[in-house]
């Protein structure tokens, strides 16, 4: 079990590295069907194993002088008591309700990576400014409840609120570590992280993220990305079915 979790958690580096960001999702699909963890926990540890990535990222943002401190304070405002929340709520969750829920959460994800993968044109819906801090509550529920990056609605709020995409990545990856900290503080002192297992998914996937720019510089990063993200999105939605038969199987096994 040692060596697949390095490994898979090297996939999830590169996938970082190759994508621009994100890896939550496949974090917990990892956890919950190849680790046998149960959802609360595996969403806890999931935060506790992308905090070294997200830093990295972060940093590097921070260097090109893209980072808007003042834009990621104010959607932070709605986003770090949304992650307190969730976090505090997340242990009192029923299983079968956790577990329909990130099964839901792959399924989206899934089907947005594919969306985005053949769609041609993909038409921007005009929304009001203070949409941003709804995305930003979105965020943080994201973060807490379920372990995931939240990065989509935190680019989406600071983007409403006048960013290009150049400076809501770079503000984006400050909130998401401030919110991934917060998340995973709060989970640790209810005892829900597992830290074997996502010390050597972080292992795996710093590797990963170290070795991947490397190779990224002998292809074609487009290409890649056509490549890669309709893969991706197939592998969600088979998650979230192994999910689903995961959690029927052990209803059937306990009756």
């Amino acid at each position: 079990m040692t060596i697949i979790l390095l490994f898979l958690g090297f996939l999830v580096g590169a996938f970082i590295m190759t994508m621009g960001g994100g890896g939550g999702a496949f974090y917990l699909g990892i956890m919950t069907g190849v680790a046998h963890l149960s959802p609360g926990t595996a969403a806890a540890t999931s935060l506790f194993t992308a905090i070294p990535a997200l830093a990295v990222g972060c940093y590097s943002h921070y260097r090109t002088g893209n980072m808007r401190f003042h834009a990621g304070n104010e959607i932070l405002m709605t986003a770090v008591p949304a992650t307190i929340i969730g976090s505090l709520a997340a242990p009192h969750i029923p299983e079968v309700v956790y577990s329909w829920a990130i099964a839901v959460i792959f399924v989206v994800l899934g089907v947005q990576m594919l969306r985005q993968s053949f769609a041609r044109k993909v038409k921007k819906a005009t929304q009001p400014a203070w949409f941003a801090y709804v995305l930003g509550a979105i965020s943080g529920l994201m973060v807490g409840v379920a372990g995931l990056s939240g990065g989509g609605p935190i680019m989406a709020g600071l983007m409403l609120m006048g960013l290009d995409m150049p400076h809501a990545a770079a503000t984006s990856s400050y909130a998401l570590v401030a919110l991934s900290v917060i998340g995973c503080l709060l989970h640790a002192t209810q005892g829900t992280i597992a830290w074997q297992v996502g010390g050597l998914l972080m292992l795996g996937s710093l590797v990963g993220a170290a070795i991947t720019p490397r190779i990224l510089n002998r292809f074609d990063p487009r290409l890649l990305t056509a490549i890669l993200r309709p893969i991706l999105g197939i592998m969600l939605l088979i998650m979230a079915v192994a999910q689903v038969w995961q959690r029927n199987s052990t209803n059937l096994t306990n009756s």
